[in-house]
Formats: C-alpha cells, structure tokens, sequence
C-alpha cells in the first residue's frame, strides 16, 4: 500500500511538471539548469555577472545615504531604523524555479520603496474583502481626520495609490511640502503654493504614501504587518525575519491599542527590512495572478488593476511602476516592477514567466539586466 502511495505522488509530480500545472516552491525551492528549460546558460551567467559587476554606489551606511539624498529638504531627519546595506544579491527565477542567484539571500536589507508595493497589495486586501467598496470612494468616508478641507476631501483612495492626491498637511511631523520639495522657489512659496486638482499631477512623496499606511491602519484596525503576515507571507511560506517599520513618533492609540503605523519606505528610515528569497516570493505570487496553490491570496482582478496605467503617470499603477511606455528600454511592455532606493527592485514579466528579485543594482541597469535574462529565452 505504501509503494502505491509512493508512486501515486511521484506520478502527480510528473504530471503537474509535464502538463504546465505552475510550480509553487515549498520550503525547499527547487532550482534547475538554464539548459533544462531550454535557456541559454551563458546569457544567464552573463546576467549574473552584470548584476554583480554594477553595484549600486549608494552608500554602505545607508543613514549617510539618506542624508546626502534629501539634505536639501527643510528639518530632514531620520525617524526610522536604518541598518548598513549588503553587496549585490539576487534570484532569476524561470516557470517558478530557481535558474540562478547570487549574492547572500538570506541576507535581511531594506527595501525602502519596494514596500509601496508591498502596502498596495493590503490595500487589494481590503478592497477584496469589502472593507474598501471602491477605490474611487472618498478617503474621509472611511478615515474620522486628515482629510477635511475643500481639497483633501475630494481625495479618493485612487489617488493616494497612484500618488496623484496632492494631499495637503502634515504627518507625524513631516509635511507633504518639505518631501522632495522643487529646487524653485521659498519655504513660503512651497507652503503656499495653489494645490491641483487630486488624480491630475504625479508626485513621488512618501508623506502622502505614509497617509495611505496611516488611512489603511483605520479601515482594518490593527496593525498592518499582521495582516501582511497572516494574509500574504505565512501563505505564500516566506520566513519569519522580515520585519515592517514606521517612526519613532508614529504611534497611535487605536481601539484603547498603542499601535504603529508603518511607512511606505525607506526615506525617514524604516520601511520593510527583508531577504531576497522572500522577496521573490511575493514577486512569484503577482506572477501567479495573486494565486499560491489552491489559495487565491489576493484577488486576481486587483493583480490586474496594479498593472492599469494611472491617469496622471502612465509608467505608473498602484504602487508598481510599468514598462508600457519603454521606461526600461526595448523589452517587454508587459513587465511591471517594484522600485526601491539604491537599486532594489522586484520585477515581474508575464509575457515570459520570469520573475526576478534583485537588490543594490545600479538603478540605471534594470533594463539592461532585464533584457539579458529574456534574451536568454530566444532560439538558439
């Protein structure tokens, strides 16, 4: 009987490799040769080669990268914990398995603005579980303060995710105008300026991306690592090191709870600290439309709806950025990406099962990198 039951599973391996079930790994990822699936191996090692020979020159001490980075914005302090960066590391993964890596991957780093992607899939939690109805629903339906006024009462769930609210005020004492603040112009000018119109104008500020964290914390009511953890990273069998950081000063009390609100990144320190393999899990996970196994983790119609170009960046979703347009070179258009400081990115193709995690690259080789490895796929 147990020769049976041997052999009945091995036949189900078989099939579910040679019938194009998607493999999911377990706590063992298997790896196989480029060879095996018909890659050519030495554009591969090339790939790995670059990726190691571009290192990004971001600063090892990345307290001291993050305050020549922003010296210039008014009262700019580090809030958050920073930890030293690591060398390059990273992990091409093919149909699911490992087909190279470098680097220590275990290694635990900050991913500073990869984890905007990472708090737009909790906002997919909370849309798919009706907790938000519609992402074009007003903010201040759900959140009791920040959002009063003429202008950031029109602001909608839509517009903090694809960084178009233009959100006005202050957050845990750093105001939307001192984050990346033109290189025209006063303090006074930067204060007063007339606001645009929320979904009208793209701008990267972490202020209002830390507002979604803080707006997100009142809409599941308790804190969102744990539900990041529960819903997304114990499932998909990430490990138990990660950890997701706010500020010094982001606490609040909520529910009679002292609970923190986390940041969207790395620009105040914090963020989420993580490894590379968990890193390409989450990737794989978007890769497999949201799906792990049998379980759909987060809905297949929110993977798709961080991929739709926003109205105001056309390179940019829900907190991932897109290659529609050719921003990384001539590659695949379908490909969308997660993008941190200092060269850390997630990058998902669909038109070719890849996926790729990838920390400290120079950020202006992405492209280049990217189309090594799908170079890779064409006929040999």
């Amino acid at each position: 009987m147990r020769n049976r039951i041997t052999l009945l599973l091995a036949f189900f391996l078989y099939a579910s490799q040679t019938f194009g079930q998607d493999y999911f790994p377990d706590s063992v990822w298997l790896s196989k040769k480029p060879a095996e699936l018909k890659m050519n191996p030495l554009l591969i090692d090339s790939a790995v080669s670059f990726a190691i020979h571009h290192e990004t020159k971001t600063d090892y001490d990345l307290r001291i990268a993050n305050l020549k980075a922003y010296a210039r914005e008014p009262g700019y302090k580090i809030a958050g914990p920073t930890k030293d960066r690591g060398k390059p590391a990273g992990i091409i993964l093919y149909k699911g398995y490992i087909v190279a890596q470098w680097g220590d991957l275990n290694r635990v780093d900050m991913t500073f603005s990869v984890t905007k992607s990472y708090l737009s899939t909790v906002a997919g939690l909370a849309y798919d579980s009706r907790l938000i109805k519609s992402v074009d629903d007003p903010v201040t339906n759900y959140v009791e303060d920040k959002f009063d006024g003429p202008h950031n009462s029109k602001i909608t769930w839509r517009h903090l995710l694809t960084q178009s609210s233009d959100w006005s005020g202050c957050l845990f004492d750093i105001c939307d105008w001192a984050d990346r603040p033109p290189k025209e112009g006063s303090v006074d000018d930067w204060k007063n300026r007339k606001l645009l119109e929320p979904g009208s104008t793209f701008e990267y500020n972490d202020v209002r991306v830390n507002l979604l964290a803080y707006s997100l914390l009142q809409v599941w009511r308790k804190p969102l690592p744990i539900i990041l953890k529960e819903k997304i990273m114990d499932p998909i069998g990430a490990s138990t090191t990660w950890r997701w950081h706010g500020y010094e000063n982001s606490y609040l009390t909520l529910d009679g709870v002292s609970v923190q609100s986390v940041s969207g990144g790395g620009h105040h320190g914090g963020g989420l600290f993580i490894n590379t393999l968990d890193q390409a899990r989450f990737g794989l996970l978007f890769a497999r439309k949201g799906k792990w196994k049998t379980q759909q983790l987060v809905s297949e119609k929110w993977v798709k709806a961080v991929q739709i170009p926003s109205s105001a960046n056309k390179s940019y979703g829900f907190m991932w950025w897109l290659n529609q347009e050719n921003g990384l070179g001539k590659i695949s258009k379908k490909i969308y990406y997660a993008n941190g400081f200092g060269g850390n990115f997630i990058v998902i193709d669909n038109e070719h099962d890849l996926v790729m995690a990838v920390r400290w690259l120079e950020p202006n080789k992405l492209g280049e990198l990217v189309n090594l490895v799908e170079g890779s796929l064409e006929k040999r």
